[in-house]
């Protein structure tokens, strides 16, 4: 792995902001002009989304940029502005963890596309979230130029990782078991079960979600069913798991 991987998160907001600052904006016809673009920046540290903003501006001039630093936030603004044209994504901030985030974002939102950024450059972490339905992988580690070469990627409908990052080979066959089956979750499915993940009663979860406990345990029971578990326990370990890349499901 890169040397850049174990530098502290200050020094990584450094060396991007340092980048950002330097590197020249191209103006080319091929550049991005769509004024009505756009972009949500959901992470928890405000001088990151100060780079990432100030690499989006550098692709689409004029791009209408949101930014929010915990998840529910995030999830309240996609609520309120319904599809936007992209998410850059924090693996790791208040509000969610692992890929439980992505999940949801993908589950609600399957036409808005996501890129992940993290100081998590493990090539396994990588190909779990392109496989858990991101458009692109972001390392916080690269320069300005690579971010905006994935942000012009993706918004031109494209895909971006790194270049040592081996896409080509197809899911293990846990992994495809896994994608399945979370694929077969509603969004309010897939909230509950983040809800549950954080030990939330069904009580407090019909209350934050504005629902009845009867409709609560509907989802419970259907979550069982698609993640083949037999109880609520199973269900929330298995959703820990599910977060952090580590499930193995019950395979008949």
């Amino acid at each position: 792995m890169d040397a850049s991987t174990d530098l502290r998160p200050v020094q990584l907001v450094g060396m991007m902001l340092k980048k950002a600052k330097n590197a020249p904006v191209e103006r080319g016809e091929d550049q991005m002009a769509d004024t009505e673009t756009r972009v949500l920046i959901a992470d928890d540290h405000p001088l990151v989304r100060g780079a990432l903003r100030e690499a989006v501006t550098g692709v689409v001039p004029g791009v209408h940029v949101i930014e929010a630093g915990e998840f529910d936030a995030a999830a309240a603004t996609l609520a309120a502005e319904g599809d936007l044209d992209l998410v850059l994504l924090d693996l790791t901030m208040p509000g969610v963890q692992g890929f439980s985030g992505l999940m949801y974002l993908r589950a609600q939102y399957p036409g808005t596309p996501v890129i992940v950024v993290s100081g998590n450059e493990d090539r396994g972490v990588i190909r779990r979230c392109i496989e858990f339905g991101a458009s692109g992988f972001i390392p916080k580690s690269v320069d300005v130029d690579s971010m905006r070469t994935a942000i012009r990627a993706v918004l031109d409908g494209g895909s971006w990782t790194p270049a040592d990052v081996d896409l080509t080979t197809p899911p293990d066959r846990e992994t495809g078991d896994i994608v399945r089956r979370l694929g077969s979750l509603t969004p309010q499915q897939v909230r509950v079960l983040m809800m549950l993940s954080e030990g939330l009663l069904n009580k407090q979860i019909a209350y934050e979600l504005g629902v009845s406990e009867a409709t609560v345990k509907a989802h419970v029971s259907a979550i069982l069913q698609k993640l083949g578990v037999e109880s609520r326990t199973q269900a929330v370990i298995a959703a820990s798991k599910i977060a952090a890349g580590q499930w193995t499901p019950q395979i008949a």
